[in-house]
């Protein structure tokens, strides 16, 4: 004879998992946001950051800041589906936010404290997201 137990969460495990979800939602709309700024100053303005003759991984700004720009849109867009608390949007969350840690990384000998809080940022992003159970 099988039986079968029927697991419910409790309502302070489900108001945690939705303040994790809207917190990493809101924390991917900021790093986006920054991102995006970023994006647009190494456009914009090549000066701003500082040039690193030996550098392995060696871009052209302007490339590399319309990179920039265009993940922090999705970035943003992104987010704005986390506060619906679609599971797209996790699985898009967590892939956006891997790619931006990696960019960040590569863009840290040319601005190198604005990187190194995105990247802390954009693993807070991560956590929140990975922590919570799907939904039933």
């Amino acid at each position: 004879m099988a039986t079968t137990t029927t697991h419910r969460r409790s309502e302070a495990a489900e108001a945690t998992a939705g303040g994790l979800t809207v917190f990493a939602a809101v924390l991917l709309f900021i790093a986006g946001v920054l991102d995006l700024f970023q994006g647009i100053m190494a456009i914009a303005n090549d000066d701003v950051f500082v040039t690193t003759p030996n550098y392995v991984f060696k871009f052209d700004l302007t490339s590399w800041g319309w990179i920039q720009l265009v993940l922090g849109v999705i970035a943003m867009a992104v987010s704005a589906g986390l506060f619906t608390r679609a599971t797209w949007a996790r699985v898009a969350g967590v892939g956006i936010a891997g790619l931006l840690i990696i960019a960040n990384f590569l863009s840290v000998p040319y601005y190198p404290v604005w990187s190194l809080a995105l990247i802390a940022m954009y693993a807070f992003v991560i956590w929140g997201l990975c922590v919570v159970r799907r939904e039933p």
